[in-house]
């Protein structure tokens, strides 16, 4: 009787283990951080103007 008892025992804790069936599998959506620039970055080509219309003044 112990045998029938454990057996039926084990056989649920099988079949159960089985119950939820195959799931696709969830990933996360990775997080991308977003490059950020400096501000010295938006100086240069004002700068960069500047020298030259400075240059071409000097050379007249």
């Amino acid at each position: 009787m112990k045998k029938i008892a454990l057996a039926a025992a084990l056989s649920v804790a099988a079949t159960t283990a089985f119950a939820g069936g195959v799931v696709e599998p969830v990933m996360e959506p990775e997080v991308v951080a977003a490059a950020t620039t400096s501000s010295s970055g938006g100086i240069l080509i004002p700068l960069l103007l500047l020298v030259i219309v400075a240059a071409a003044v000097s050379s007249n």
